[in-house]
């Protein structure tokens, strides 16, 4: 079991005569990495966060619903017991009528079973393609977050692990100088002066 003596910190920044200009380096990589790790990390997670959000807001101002006719039957079998919001969803086609009056088809998530004919909403985009139905707020805010801490994470890793990769180099320098000093050192153990 090895004896290390108690941690002082931030030896590396203090006055010391076996301080080393390599200790000195490897303290600004240190402090470098990490204050980039954290900046870039918040950076970009509150920018994607902001993003996010702000898009989806824009979703709910310019989507809209609208009045669709499905033009055939829905695959599957209509079940009377269950109702319409809990019901089994399957694709169908359908046709509605944009806001400009022109009248566009597509496909559309309906209750199975239903019959050709049957009304349903759908939620159209500005140009009147289908969409799907926007997010809510807290819906938005809770999608927003987790992008946001998904991509901070992300962003962060790059100079935490570029500055882990850097000081392992020094690290091997070090290794290589204190190599060097004990080829050089080292037989002159065994002698005695005399």
């Amino acid at each position: 079991m090895t004896f290390r003596g108690p941690k002082v910190w931030l030896w590396r920044w203090r006055r010391n005569p076996l301080r080393r200009r390599a200790d000195m380096v490897e303290a600004w990589v240190v402090l470098t990495a990490w204050v980039l790790t954290v900046l870039a990390g918040v950076a970009a997670g509150l920018t994607t966060a902001w993003s996010v959000e702000h898009g989806m807001a824009r979703e709910r101002v310019e989507w809209r619903p609208v009045a669709a006719t499905l033009t055939e039957r829905a695959p599957g079998e209509a079940d009377a017991s269950v109702s319409a919001a809990s019901g089994e969803r399957v694709w169908a086609k359908v046709r509605w009528t944009a806001t400009d009056g022109s009248t566009h088809t597509g496909q559309a998530r309906v209750r199975a079973g239903s019959g050709a004919g049957t009304s349903v909403t759908v939620w159209t985009d500005p140009q009147g393609r289908l969409v799907n139905k926007p997010a809510t707020a807290a819906q938005a805010s809770i999608r927003a977050a987790l992008v946001g801490v998904l991509v901070g994470v992300s962003a962060a890793a790059v100079p935490f692990i570029g500055g882990r990769m850097l000081r392992g180099r020094l690290e091997r320098r070090r290794m290589d100088q204190w190599d060097a000093e004990w080829a050089l050192l080292g037989p002159l153990w065994g002698r005695t002066t005399g």
